[in-house]
């Protein structure tokens, strides 16, 4: 997974010119400027040696280096047809020119189309796969979310990992949380294009065992969202997750222009797993959460260390305590009916009425997500 453009559908053809040469052709736009005019790719077999593939564009290639393993590759834009329909003409043939200008921006970013057919049989086919027990086939697949409603992508994951778990290899690019493991996270490859040029790839730590099962029910799709943000704003439940975006909004901003995501954790003693999975996965976070202590008292000795643990966790710079809580930071009166509340205050506020905690919080995450 990864910013567009930073990388992952060459990562995939880079794999697939190791394993099958014959299907791969360069050309002379894809060699590297300033370089020997040459593109090399080298890439270890698990306990059986390496694999090595050189090519000169344009036409000469040669892969050297232990057996390869069959592959098959799924491009994304085979699942896909163009964006725009047939235009209606006036007398002259021409479009209006509205339409035509519009027509003229969408040409050079073709996209996703309205066939599904291929999608649909993209899962048929892996569950045939599982009825006649295929098994040795490396599977490359660019976002196979596409064209498939939420419940059948989630299908396609669980068929996906029938797949790998019967003898297979699956590797895929997705925009889609549908196919993020959390549980798994040693599985998961971040890919980020260097300012200075070049990709890099980063895989986080397994989970350890006393945290697995937590992770399992704490992190469904919607949580899992972080993995593809800037950044995360990490909260403690529901009326934070609501109040959020109307500060953002009358401070100026757009949360989901930014690209990041706000994530109620479920409570505060969750802030700490959340905090440690996005450090695993290199996700720049904020954390907010309640002080829980009348104004001029102590917090409790438990309650103090559960805010110590959430500071340790999120890092200098990366925690922001509302004292005594979110409640009196934005104002609100009274404990009931809090998400309601807090929606109805914090989006009629202009912004120099906005509490100076919450603005401190979305200035922090705003700022890592534009850095990242």
């Amino acid at each position: 997974m990864g910013e567009a453009n930073s990388g992952k559908s060459n990562l995939l053809l880079a794999i697939r010119a190791l394993l099958d040469p014959s299907a791969t052709r360069f050309a002379a736009d894809d060699l590297a400027p300033g370089g020997d005019g040459q593109i090399v790719i080298e890439g270890p077999l698990a306990g059986a040696g390496e694999l090595t593939f050189t090519a000169r564009p344009p036409g000469h290639s040669h892969r050297s280096g232990a057996q390869a393993c069959p592959v098959a590759f799924l491009p994304g834009e085979l699942r896909a047809r163009r964006v725009l329909a047939p235009v209606a003409r006036d007398q002259s043939g021409q479009p209006a020119p509205v339409l035509a200008r519009f027509a003229e921006l969408l040409a050079p970013r073709p996209g996703a189309g309205s066939d599904t057919g291929a999608a649909i049989a993209l899962v048929a086919a892996l569950e045939r796969c599982a009825e006649h027990d295929v098994r040795g086939l490396v599977l490359l697949i660019e976002e196979p979310e596409l064209y498939l409603r939420p419940q059948a992508q989630r299908y396609l994951y669980r068929l996906l990992r029938r797949f790998a778990d019967d003898g297979n290899q699956v590797i895929f690019s997705t925009h889609s949380p549908s196919f993020l493991n959390v549980a798994r996270l040693e599985e998961l490859a971040f890919v980020q294009r260097s300012p200075h040029g070049g990709t890099s790839v980063a895989q986080p730590a397994p989970i350890t065992p006393d945290d697995d099962f937590r992770v399992l029910t704490e992190f469904d799709a919607e949580r899992s969202e972080l993995f593809l943000a800037r950044a995360a704003l990490l909260v403690e439940g529901q009326t934070e997750k609501l109040a959020f975006p109307f500060v953002f909004a009358a401070l100026g901003h757009d949360l989901d222009r930014e690209g990041i995501s706000i994530v109620a954790c479920g409570g505060k003693s969750n802030i700490p797993l959340f905090a440690r999975v996005c450090n695993e996965t290199g996700v720049p976070f904020v954390a907010v959460f309640d002080r829980d202590a009348p104004p001029g008292r102590r917090p409790t000795y438990s309650t103090r260390q559960l805010n110590a643990l959430v500071v340790q966790a999120a890092g200098p710079g990366r925690a922001v305590m509302l004292a005594p809580d979110f409640e009196a930071a934005a104002g609100l009166s009274g404990h009931h009916h809090k998400p309601e509340h807090a929606w109805r205050r914090l989006r009629a506020l202009p912004p120099e009425q906005i509490p100076a905690q919450l603005t401190d919080a979305v200035r922090r995450v705003l700022a890592l997500a534009r850095e990242g």
